[in-house]
Formats: structure tokens, sequence, C-alpha cells
């Protein structure tokens, strides 16, 4: 009988130093904010979901808040759904929002860098408003969330959506994520705004819309900007598509607040 006990297999199994490719450092990006602030975020060094980048639709996001502030922001409870570096999230506290709640995949890499993307952020924000960070899977329950809420809030009154339409798998469950989240208000609102990085699959992602509207709510199409440059220069497909931002609204039914 082979005695196994007594079986050294020395370094056998482990890798010769260079076989893995050193892990990239993190970097930095910065938004010029409309007010002429400037908020500079820290972007995890790679991450297979995309924590890596300060994508359009986060930028244009924070251009679209920025500049309906008093009709989003002032005073409102704000959630942030795939929030990545989380630029948005930190617009709306330096604007006014009462309380925002950043969340991204509970990843700790993800959320250790949305932390200290808030913490680094502090000294802009009023005293008025509070900027929290949760790790939050979509479909997921929600109580984590609304106890970030003020006492007495019955739910989120903007809910910002910045490139998360492209996973088309996880359609049903950012619409379950809005349906529990949203306030039953006609003021309330979520913001959807994305870039066609893959323009071939541009019919797979509206798709989400009209789902959408299958569970009460009305969707309606606020924009489309074309900007000047790629965020990814090299990729395929239509080189105008690649660098247009498409901007939606969703709110409830109008039989949803009955």
């Amino acid at each position: 009988m082979a005695d196994f006990d007594n079986l050294d297999a020395g370094d056998f199994f482990k890798d010769p130093e260079g076989f893995y490719p050193p892990e990239k450092e993190p970097t930095f990006a910065e938004h010029h904010m409309l007010s002429g602030q400037t908020v500079r975020v820290r972007l995890v060094g790679s991450h297979p979901l995309y924590g890596d980048l300060l994508w359009n639709a986060g930028r244009i996001s924070s251009i679209t808040l920025e500049e309906r502030a008093d009709e989003l922001l002032k005073g409102k409870d704000v959630l942030e759904i795939g929030a990545a570096a989380g630029v948005p999230s930190i617009v709306s506290a330096i604007k006014g929002a009462r309380t925002v709640v950043m969340t991204d995949y509970y990843d700790p890499d993800l959320v250790d860098n949305m932390r200290q993307n808030a913490e680094s952020a502090a000294p802009m924000i009023p005293s008025s408003s509070s900027l929290h960070v949760n790790g939050y899977r979509w479909g997921d329950p929600v109580e984590p969330l609304f106890e970030r809420l003020p006492e007495g809030s019955k739910g989120f009154d903007l809910i910002i959506m910045a490139d998360v339409v492209y996973n088309h798998p996880q359609h049903p469950n950012l619409i379950k994520t809005m349906q529990m989240t949203l306030k039953r208000s006609s003021e309330a609102v979520a913001l959807v705004i994305f870039t066609p990085y893959q323009p071939w699959l541009l019919p797979k992602t509206e798709k989400f819309f009209p789902l959408a509207e299958e569970n009460g709510f009305v969707v309606t199409k606020i924009f489309e900007k074309v900007l000047d440059e790629h965020l990814f220069v090299d990729d395929p497909g239509d080189e105008k598509l690649r660098r247009t931002v498409f901007g939606y609204e969703i709110r409830w039914s109008p039989e949803q607040l009955k």
C-alpha cells in the first residue's frame, strides 16, 4: 500500500514567479461639475464588473442631475444601483439630496472602492445631505437599503441606473428592484441612461423598456446625445452608436398609484 502520508510534493503545485500578470493598480478619474467643482474618484485596477472605468453614462447622468437638481435632488432620497465609482451619487449629495444610497454588487473590492470615494467627497457634501454605501445584488430584499432612509420615508424619490441595462439576463431583477424601492408617487422617477457599446445588441437592451411597461411603469425617452469620443476606441460596430448616450425616465403608471 502506498504511504501518502510521507509523500512530499515540495513546490510541485506552486505557480512559478511571474506566471500570472501582476494585478493592475487602482487609477483615478475626474468629473468636472457644471458648478466648477471637481469630483475625483478612485477606480479599481481591474474588475470583471467594470469597476475600473468611469462610464460615459455615469458622466451624462451626473450632468443631467446637476442641470435638474431643483426638481430631482433637493431634499429628495436617492438610490443608485450599479454605481461603480459612484459619481452620480456623489453629485446628488453635493447638490442637496437629503439621502443618497450608493450601491453596487457586494464584491469587497467594489464596495470598499465606493466607500473610499464617498469618504473623499465628504468635504464637498453639505451637512443637510447624507451619503451611504451598500453592497446590493439586483432583485434581493431591500430592507438594508430602506434602513438608510429617514424615519417615515416610504421609498426613494429617484433611482439612478447608469449603464446597467446592457446586462440583459438581469432585466427582470432590475425591474423588481424598481418595484420594491421607487416611492409610489407620480413625482418619483428612475433615470435609465446607457450607451450601446456593442451596437448589434441594442435591440436586446431596448427590450428592458417594454418589459418595464408590462410591470406597471410608464417609459419616456428624454434624450439622445452623441459624444465627441468613444469610451472603447478599438471596439467593433456602428461608430456613431458607440458614442451615443440614450436617456429615459421611468415612472409609475397612473393605475399603480390608485
